[in-house]
């Protein structure tokens, strides 16, 4: 089976619907993907061959500066954009006539999107499978950018012939946008090998001393800089924690535009000191953070899905999040992990500060989080799924 998958973001820049799309593919042997996809480093090859897979890459690139880590500044205009969409429904249909393709996957209702429907539109007989990873509110996804997002986005709903949604909440806006076919719930997965990884005391103690820090308490955080994620909130509670335990640090491991507001609001609130922001890294040099970690945290203002807390769950780390979203599905109070009041710094600095005081109690949290990420959310559960969809789209 031969699949043309569209994705505007795609390896070697990866977020969570990028690394989703990865591990499936790498699963999924016996099928073949040729991947459309933007060009956003002109270091990166235009073509990019594996085992079951080819991508091909959009555009001219942009040169990144020297020790550049947040890529999405590259993204480029809507005219860039445009041509993306373009291009790679061009590139598509070349392809298309060399090889057939049995099925189009996209991923997210947006510029790839936008390509797939081109293509569809000119080979209705080509089955298109739609996965919704998106993060954002449902108002934004509707009204966003002047209304376009949700014009656009309700149009590739509407001609999908499946939609694969990462959570409840986003095949509830799928119905809601006026999908008619199938919707099925297939989450994204956790490497749960890879969060697993063993570390010895030595590399686990150089670790803490080379972000310099002894006995502290370690609050980690792994997201991208942006409002939504409510970064913010996560510094307004450290303040009022600090009243009560002076020995705990904020790591924040991520990029994004509201880097310097944060850094600001810490210099403010007098704990500019005690957050270190490491910036993005790669995805495979995550758990050792975790691993020094004694809390996760994520108070999302929206979330489509969050896979953040199944790394923290992977990797044995209580994770506290908000009940919004595709959250709810995986985050029980008390059970598999906390849940703290939106919009509310005292409420998740009274959570945070309650899972450090009462070690049995995170204790059972881990244990149900890992029995929970182990049956449920690995990948080759997820993929099993995923080839389940491909032959019932193409059958």
């Amino acid at each position: 089976m031969n699949v043309a998958l569209f994705s505007f973001a795609y390896a070697p820049f990866e977020g969570g619907a990028e690394i989703a799309a990865r591990e499936i593919i790498s699963r999924l042997k016996t099928l073949n993907f040729t991947v459309f996809t933007y060009k956003l480093n002109k270091k990166w090859a235009s073509e990019e061959s594996g085992p079951n897979f080819k991508i091909i890459r959009i555009g001219a690139g942009k040169k990144m500066e020297s020790g550049e880590k947040d890529t999405r500044k590259y993204y480029g205009g809507i005219w860039k954009k445009i041509n993306y969409v373009y291009r790679a429904w061009q590139e598509a249909e070349k392809a298309h006539r060399r090889e057939r393709f049995d099925a189009v996957w996209v991923m997210m209702a947006s510029y790839g999107g936008l390509a797939a429907l081109l293509f569809k539109m000119k080979h209705p007989k080509v089955p298109m499978l739609l996965t919704l990873q998106e993060g954002d509110s449902a108002r934004h996804m509707t009204l966003g950018k002047f209304g376009l997002v949700g014009l656009l986005g309700g149009r590739i709903i509407r001609n999908a012939d499946f939609i694969q949604c990462i959570s409840h909440y986003l095949a509830d806006f799928a119905a809601l946008r006026g999908a008619k076919c199938p919707i099925e719930v297939v989450s994204n997965g956790v490497d749960i090998g890879l969060f697993q990884t063993p570390y010895s005391d030595s590399e686990i103690k150089s670790a803490r001393n080379n972000l310099g820090l002894k006995d502290e308490y370690v609050i980690i955080t792994t997201n991208r800089l942006v409002y939504k994620n409510g970064m913010d909130i996560v510094v307004k509670a450290l303040a009022k924690l600090k009243e009560k335990r002076p020995n705990i640090k904020l790591v924040a491991i991520g990029d994004g535009p509201e880097l310097n507001k944060l850094k600001t609001m810490g210099k403010k609130l007098k704990v500019d000191g005690d957050i270190l922001f490491l910036g993005q890294m790669p995805y495979k040099d995550l758990p050792l953070y975790f691993r020094i970690a004694d809390v996760f945290v994520r108070p999302s203002r929206s979330e489509g899905f969050g896979n953040a807390f199944l790394d923290a769950m992977a990797a044995g780390v209580p994770a506290i999040g908000t009940p919004v979203g595709g959250i709810v599905d995986f985050l029980k109070d008390g059970e598999t992990g906390f849940v703290s009041k939106p919009e509310n710094p005292d409420d998740l600095a009274e959570k945070i500060n309650y899972v450090l005081g009462h070690p049995n109690v995170r204790n059972k949290v881990i244990a149900n989080a890992d029995n929970l990420v182990k049956r449920h959310y690995s990948w080759d559960v997820v993929s099993e799924k995923m080839g389940r969809i491909f032959n019932h789209i193409t059958s």
